[in-house]
């Protein structure tokens, strides 16, 4: 049993405490939830700084974590794809996993405790199955050409099953249940990667598992003007890389309102990036989902957008209009590290009227809840949710110089 105390406990379900007092047992599980500190309070770890849940990242690619500064800057998203797919085969396995293991490690110890992830392959399988971080897998699929939807899909149903034999494979008693570590959707890529047969294949699983979905959105201008009129740099480089016109969808529409109509059976779905997500776009999906079931979510992933495109989403609108927004990391690929801290950051330095608790609850609650982790997300009785202790937050503001020390 530890009782832990800070300057400020953010539980991000309830106000912050000033000189709050959060007791944990021996197993991480929350006994008491946040209180103030008591003149008699005795045996407290007291420490310096804002404590908040452990981060949540909903959007990584762990598999591409051998690709760290093989990419290049600022290359736009056609350049990103066009040097990922020529550059991220050129590695041997054992590089593979050494990163991937290496990557993960970089995310504990920047106070990370649950990842929605990305897999084309099996190459994160086994490092998942030691339980070290509790992982939502999208198994990723994609494909223009309506005549391979079925093949596609196929592909996916296989790799989702390795995923849950491998976790069978490596289960112990100190890693998460077999629940946890084996919670998978078979998820599409981005609008301009795939059929409307492979939409719909996507959708019907969905609507049968009743699982979550996530989907790369309007990660660049390119997107939306290969939808609205077949052309832009996207489209130019489809046409380079063999993919024929008749296979990329003009609509007339941008690419978030050519897609979501098609994975209207989902429970829930992630957009991610949102880069050129305008406010039209966000009541339009406000629109569709008060007819449906579905509920929308936007993550964010601000290195990634400046590291790719050099531009950010326009957060004001997002939260103008009472978004769910979370934050993720994208890959090494498009990253300089896997740290939601840093994600933050970059968001304060832009937007610095964007309060703390906003932050932090787009970093912890809102992924959990997102990722259906019900145990994560706040620092509440019963929860497990990881203690993060945030360090030089002067006056609630995140800096440079402010620093993550995971606590459990």
């Amino acid at each position: 049993m530890r009782k832990i105390s800070a300057d400020y406990i953010f539980p991000i379900s309830s106000p912050p405490i000033k000189n709050g007092v959060v007791t944990v047992d021996d197993d991480g599980v929350i006994v008491t939830s946040p209180v103030p500190f008591a003149e008699n309070e005795k045996d407290v770890e007291i420490f310096s700084g804002i404590i908040c849940p452990g981060f949540v990242n909903t959007h990584c690619h762990l598999e591409l974590s051998h690709l760290k500064n093989k990419v290049s800057e600022n290359k736009g998203m056609a350049g990103f794809i066009t040097e990922l797919i020529g550059k991220r085969n050129n590695f041997s396995e054992e590089e593979i996993q050494k990163n991937i293991e290496s990557a993960e490690q970089e995310m504990i110890r920047n106070g990370i405790v649950a990842v929605g992830d990305i897999s084309n392959n099996n190459s994160t399988f086994k490092q998942k199955s030691k339980g070290n971080i509790v992982y939502h897998t999208f198994i990723e699929i994609f494909s223009l050409d309506a005549s391979k939807a079925k093949e596609a899909f196929k592909n996916g149903k296989i790799l989702s099953q390795e995923l849950k034999t491998t976790a069978q494979q490596h289960t112990n008693s100190h890693s998460p249940s077999q629940k946890e570590k084996s919670q998978y959707s078979i998820s599409p890529h981005a609008p301009y990667t795939l059929s409307l047969d492979l939409l719909n294949l996507i959708n019907e699983e969905a609507k049968i598992k009743n699982s979550i979905l996530t989907i790369h959105n309007q990660e660049s201008e390119g997107e939306n003007l290969l939808f609205e009129k077949n052309e832009g740099i996207l489209f130019d480089t489809f046409i380079k890389m063999g993919i024929k016109p008749e296979l990329m969808h003009k609509t007339g529409k941008n690419a978030l309102k050519s897609t979501l109509p098609f994975l209207k059976d989902a429970k829930k779905i992630l957009f991610v990036h949102n880069t050129f997500t305008s406010k039209e776009d966000i009541k339009f999906i406000q629109s569709f989902i008060a007819n449906h079931q579905s509920s929308i979510y936007f993550c964010t992933c601000p290195n990634a957008n400046i590291y790719i495109e050099n531009k950010l989403p326009n957060y004001p609108i997002f939260i103008e209009q009472n978004c769910n927004i979370t934050i993720g990391t994208d890959s090494l690929a498009s990253n300089w590290s896997l740290s939601i801290l840093d994600e933050i950051k970059t968001i304060s330095k832009h937007f610095p009227e964007i309060k703390l608790n906003t932050l932090l609850t787009w970093a912890t609650k809102n992924g959990a809840e997102f990722l259906d982790f019900n145990h994560l997300g706040t620092i509440e009785k019963g929860k497990k949710p990881g203690l993060n202790l945030l360090t030089n937050v002067d006056k609630f503001k995140i800096s440079e110089i402010t620093g993550v020390l995971k606590l459990l």
